[in-house]
């Protein structure tokens, strides 16, 4: 993932879920952070649901592919996403499914993803942008090509009808990619300083907390579900939160601390632990957190069960 091609089975981490209709960009403008109505065929981004308190309900990536929209979430609560949307369709054409068994997602990750899916068949992988989704055969089977940085490099996810699925794999590990292992991902994903929902984020946080503003909030779209809380926090409060996502390092013989750590400054806890993982890159244990906003600056010196811990801006790796 570092240095190379990795293949990851996003499958097994992402959920998909169509939204069909004449309506469903206005749709979803109404319930994502996100400016969807800007979308064109072909295009991208990422973004947020939200409860009307504010709180996520799911991070997500958005894919307007022309005549639908395919929405990437979190494995686990594809189903209660399926349903939410569902429920909130009355009069207007949409039309919402679940097809996360019947469409696979293979990802290509690295500085050689490219070379890969190009060897591959997918000789226009090499133009795209973050985001952007094209037609191409991968492994002579028909797919649809997305530029991604979904674990914190670049590379690809190829999303095709899961029957597909064996050819493509071995057509990408033939061009050069080798299977990553979830340990793997996950390294690579901390160190990247990428919050993951379930792990970093659940239905208790404001995306402002995880430092989600830049990527998954439009300050210029419509109202959507959530938006008051949002704008309050940012408008009236300046941005500040109770408490923010940090990266933390620790000393190379340091034990890797536990989810759910108690991170203290003196005698007061100020946070706790969400992932934590030996970081390769580093060569040193490493963790996602979150501590109270006095305690967010780079540099600032912690506690965590014992293990002297540093904050530290994140990704880890820039």
């Amino acid at each position: 993932m570092r240095a190379g091609a990795a293949l990851i089975d996003r499958a097994a981490i992402s959920g998909r879920i169509l939204v069909a209709g004449a309506d469903r960009r206005t749709y979803l403008q109404g319930l994502l952070t996100n400016d969807i109505e800007a979308l064109a065929a072909g295009t991208g981004l990422y973004s947020a649901m939200l409860n009307a308190q504010g709180r996520m309900l799911a991070d997500m990536r958005v894919l307007e592919l022309g005549d639908e929209i395919l929405l990437d979430v979190p494995r686990e609560v594809t189903t209660a996403i399926r349903d939410h949307l569902d429920r909130f369709v009355f009069s207007e054409d949409v039309q919402v499914a679940d097809v996360s068994e019947a469409r696979t997602e293979i990802g290509v990750y690295g500085p050689r993803a490219t070379d890969v899916l190009v060897a591959s068949g997918a000789e226009r992988a090499a133009a795209s942008k973050l985001f952007e989704s094209i037609r191409a055969r991968v492994a002579g089977v028909d797919a649809l090509v997305v530029r991604s940085d979904e674990p914190g490099v670049l590379g690809y996810d190829v999303i095709a009808d899961a029957v597909g699925s064996g050819t493509i794999r071995a057509g990408l590990e033939r061009a050069g990619a080798s299977p990553a292992t979830a340990a793997d991902v996950e390294a690579v994903r901390i160190e990247s300083g990428r919050p993951r929902f379930g792990i970093d984020m659940d239905l208790d946080t404001i995306p402002l907390e995880a430092g989600l503003e830049d990527r998954a909030i439009s300050r210029t779209k419509g109202c959507y579900v959530g938006q008051e809380v949002i704008v309050r926090v940012i408008d009236r409060g300046h941005g500040r939160v109770a408490r923010r996502l940090v990266g933390l390092t620790f000393a190379a013989d340091a034990p890797i601390p536990a989810a759910g750590a108690r991170i203290a400054a003196g005698d007061r806890e100020v946070g706790r632990i969400t992932s934590s993982v030996w970081s390769p890159s580093l060569a040193r244990p490493i963790a996602l957190g979150y501590v109270h906003r006095d305690h967010t600056a780079a540099g600032t010196e912690v506690d965590v069960s014992g293990a002297a811990g540093v904050v530290r801006d994140l990704p880890f790796t820039r």
